[in-house]
């Protein structure tokens, strides 16, 4: 059985399996049966909770044919394999509707509805009925942690574990340590991170952590440049993927994610921090209102179409010219989304490393934000910086403490041996 999960445990360690052999889900959706299908294929038995007896059902079904999917090409040469790895999969998961029956485990996920106060009701429950050695974390891509951990005697094993949908593909798990969180509890959250297969970057408790918070400004700024007609939506997509190298566009990643989540990130990110970059947006409020949420509602920024029940993008495709021009309009946007100078590592919320590992592996960005910065200099970052917040007067463009700092000192990045890393120590 060890070589059939192997797979799923390259970066696992005795640690985390010693401390968490079972795992409570409490939340059927999409995010909670692609929690419970990687902790399954990891070889730890599995309950899902959800209140809803169809839900339950429809992620066995899921998570049944995303196994069978894996299996083909794990195992692709060997059908008794694929047949055993399914079904030793399937074992380990159980659901049902009462959280009762389900709370004596090493670890509870919270995966439900992204609301504070449903969220603080179930882990005040489960606070009362669980072992006092079960560790408790929220899979909350926006809500202050701490918050939801408010009401519940156990906060030394209780923080964040923020998966990117779909789960089971994408590689990244954002571990929110608080304050109050032990170092027992961090390190068995990390190792237990590597064992379903996952690169664990760490975050404080910080409006959106690190890939939301840094996607919230890139997201708002191109949907304000479309506003204002600076360019077309089209044009800003492949000025994106093409001038920057991303996977998606900013509409095309709008429509993949929601628009409607889009609309809730933005808000939460302006309620807790303030910042005037994340303000309302009236065509993403317009568009929201109209039921356009994008691919699930087939109709976002763009049209789709369903191929055996995939959605596609149907539209035609723009002229060389326009792409060229949006690639210096679009720069607003790029460089919006790379300020976790001051938004990130002047607060010490993350490290450097941790911010562009989660840009790469949960945004698809072919260089983090950081990493890009020192590539391009960073007196070229300050002077760019400098003139678009001339020209703009938008505050998200204003001076950067630690920018300034590290060109005041000669640290431009690589041309200089250092800047937010240090390549002199490499050689």
């Amino acid at each position: 059985m060890n070589k059939l999960i192997g797979f799923t445990r390259k970066f696992s360690s005795s640690a985390a399996l010693n401390s968490v052999k079972t795992v409570t889900v409490v939340g059927g959706g999409l995010m909670g049966s692609g929690i419970a299908q990687v902790a399954a294929q990891a070889g730890q038995n599995v309950t899902i909770v959800d209140i809803k007896p169809e839900l339950l059902d429809h992620a066995q079904k899921s998570i049944q044919n995303n196994l069978q999917r894996v299996a083909k090409k794990v195992h692709k040469d060997d059908p008794i394999k694929m047949e055993q790895f399914v079904k030793e999969s399937i074992s380990r998961i159980k659901i049902t509707t009462n959280v009762e029956e389900a709370a004596n485990v090493d670890l509870i996920v919270e995966a439900i509805v992204e609301k504070l106060e449903p969220k603080q009701e179930l882990f005040n429950k489960l606070d009362k009925i669980s072992p006092e050695h079960t560790i408790f974390a929220t899979n909350t891509s926006s809500i202050s942690v701490n918050a939801i951990g408010s009401g519940i005697k156990r906060k030394d094993r209780f923080g964040g574990l923020h998966f990117f949908n779909p789960v089971p593909v994408m590689r990244l798990l954002e571990v929110i340590k608080t304050e109050s969180m032990s170092e027992e509890t961090y390190k068995i959250m990390m190792e237990w991170g590597k064992s379903v297969g996952k690169t664990c970057i760490t975050c404080k408790d910080t409006p959106g952590f690190v890939v939301n918070r840094l996607l919230g400004p890139y997201s708002a700024e191109a949907l304000r440049l479309y506003e204002r007609g600076d360019a077309s939506k089209e044009d800003i997509d492949i000025g994106m993927k093409l001038g920057a190298g991303y996977p998606m566009g900013p509409f095309e990643l709008a429509d993949y994610t929601g628009l409607d989540t889009n609309k809730y990130v933005l808000e939460v990110l302006h309620k807790l921090t303030n910042n005037p970059v994340f303000r309302p947006i009236p065509l993403l409020d317009k568009m929201v209102s109209e039921g356009k949420l994008g691919v699930k509602t087939g109709e976002g920024f763009y049209k789709y179409k369903k191929y055996k029940g995939e959605a596609r993008l149907a539209r035609t495709s723009t002229n060389a010219f326009q792409c060229c021009v949006v690639l210096c309009q679009s720069s607003q946007a790029n460089i919006a989304c790379e300020d976790p100078y001051c938004i990130l590592v002047t607060k010490s919320d993350a490290s450097a490393k941790d911010i562009d590992t989660a840009m790469k592996l949960g945004a698809g960005y072919p260089m983090g934000p950081l990493e890009l910065a020192d590539f391009t200099g960073l007196d070229t970052k300050q002077s760019v910086l400098a003139t678009l917040y001339k020209e703009t007067q938008n505050p998200v463009f204003g001076p950067i403490a630690l920018l300034d700092k590290l060109v005041a000192e000669g640290k431009f990045g690589r041309k200089t041996g250092e800047g937010i890393y240090n390549y002199l120590e490499k050689i």
